[in-house]
């Protein structure tokens, strides 16, 4: 069993990502967790998509 971990800053490029892995890898899925976080820096609102896929 394995993780892979992605953090991006839009959720977009996280997508694109995810995608582009489970085009490239070998083997099976075993379950995806998915997690967006959000803090106020200054003035400004930052988020955070992250996602974790553990694979065989």
């Amino acid at each position: 069993m394995k993780v892979k971990i992605f953090d991006e800053g839009h959720e977009k490029d996280l997508e694109n990502a995810i995608n582009k892995f489970l085009s490239e890898m070998t083997g099976d899925v075993i379950d995806i967790k998915y997690q967006v976080s959000v803090s106020v820096f200054s003035e400004e609102q930052v988020f955070c998509f992250s996602a974790m896929i553990i694979y065989n």
